[in-house]
């Protein structure tokens, strides 16, 4: 039987490990220094004697974003310049009557949001396998979880615009979109190569292609 001691230097090993790959800030807080040409994870931070409550704040995300665009929508950061480092940012999404947030990933985040009026069909893919598409119809209030590096998508169902609000849990969540990267990417990606994954030919894929 293993000594008490070599028990638990193998278990303190093990919760240094866990802790090791998402280690907290060192700091109260690191507003963004926007003029500093320094580039760490997150910006450079502000001298603390000169942060004020305007750096902990925004305005702005109870207006409607213009969505005149083929998606229909429209995305709006709140800009907060105290979120350096903290590992969360925040969105507010409109869409237009069948506006749609196309399949995307976020890398780097979970994404939470909550409608906050009209009606959201909502969804992401589990990874393989099966490839299965979890998905629901969202109303005023609702809130829904799309976790980190999976497929998802948002859709307006309703016949007014609908907004929402998310929140994701890293101050730099990425986003890949998957039309754009699969048939938007410069250099392209062979057309064989998409033809094969596709199960089309070259002809459909070129046609997707001159689309982005």
């Amino acid at each position: 039987m293993a000594s008490p001691i070599l028990f638990f230097g193998l278990l303190a090993l093990f919760f240094l490990a866990a802790s090791a790959s998402d280690p907290s800030p060192l700091q109260d807080f690191c507003v963004a220094d926007t003029n500093s040409p320094v580039l760490l994870n997150g910006l450079a931070c502000k001298d603390p004697k000169t942060v004020e409550a305007n750096d902990f704040s925004s305005s702005g995300l109870h207006i409607a974003g213009n969505t005149s665009n083929p998606e229909g929508l429209s995305v709006a950061s709140a800009q907060i310049p105290g979120l350096n480092t903290l590992g969360i940012s925040l969105l507010r999404f409109d869409y237009a009557p069948g506006g749609i947030n196309a399949p995307h990933i976020h890398p780097r985040a979970t994404e939470i949001l909550t409608v906050l009026e009209g009606s959201l069909e909502v969804g992401f893919v589990t990874s393989t396998p099966p490839n299965r598409l979890i998905t629901k119809v969202l109303q005023k209030g609702d809130v829904f979880v799309f976790p980190i590096g999976l497929i998802h998508y948002q859709r307006n169902v309703g016949k007014t615009s609908a907004a929402a609000i998310a929140a994701a849990s890293s101050q730099n969540p990425g986003f890949i979109p998957i039309a754009n990267s699969v048939f938007g990417s410069k250099p392209d990606i062979p057309s064989d190569v998409l033809a094969k994954a596709f199960q089309v030919d070259k002809n459909v894929v070129n046609h997707i292609r001159s689309k982005f």
